[in-house]
């Protein structure tokens, strides 16, 4: 099958954008195994972090996350945090990107998130066994990397300067909203 995507595709901003918007079950339409390959660990952080900037622009919290399989380096899984737009307290960008990717097993996988998971978060990827995370932002929160390591999930800190950008803006825009996603509504009274 023709894709858009292939191994003589430069690796652009557009491409990242477009591979983040699109459906993940739709990815192969948009995108072959040869361009997969050539995607690195910046390029699924810039992927998570497109898909925090569209939780923003729908005026949620910017988080996302992707789920790249370690030996194809193809996207299992996608999403954002939607805890405004459906009106859930736990659908973040790690848990979006694990319902995203469904029934799989996650011990032959590798998180990528925009910001450090919450303690909910980061217990659940321990729990599903990922062998590894990687976190995009640790200026704006942090604190659940030991947690991980404890429980034999490798930690990499891959900070994008446009996530950290995004995240700080948010937080100065609507405290309230950031203080609500990471300790409830009762925290914000």
């Amino acid at each position: 099958m023709d894709t858009l995507l292939d191994a003589s595709t430069p690796v652009s901003e557009a491409a990242l954008v477009a591979i983040a918007y699109m459906p993940t079950r739709s990815l192969p339409t948009l995108m072959n195994d040869d361009f997969a390959r050539r995607l690195s660990d910046a390029d699924f952080m810039r992927i998570a972090v497109w898909l925090a900037q569209k939780s923003f622009d729908e005026g949620g919290c910017p988080i996302g996350a992707v789920i790249v399989d370690n030996a194809t380096r193809r996207i299992l899984g996608k999403g954002h945090n939607t805890l405004v737009q459906e009106n859930h307290p736990y659908h973040h960008g790690e848990t979006s990107a694990l319902r995203d990717a469904g029934r799989i097993d996650f011990g032959r996988t590798t998180l990528f998130t925009s910001l450090s998971p919450c303690e909910i978060c980061a217990t659940l990827l321990s729990m599903r066994g990922f062998c590894r995370v990687v976190v995009g932002d640790v200026t704006n929160a942090s604190g659940t990397e030991p947690l991980l390591k404890a429980r034999g999930v490798r930690v990499d800190i891959l900070e994008d300067a446009r996530g950290i950008e995004l995240y700080a803006r948010f937080r100065a825009e609507k405290p309230e909203l950031d203080l609500e996603d990471w300790k409830g509504l009762s925290a914000t009274r």
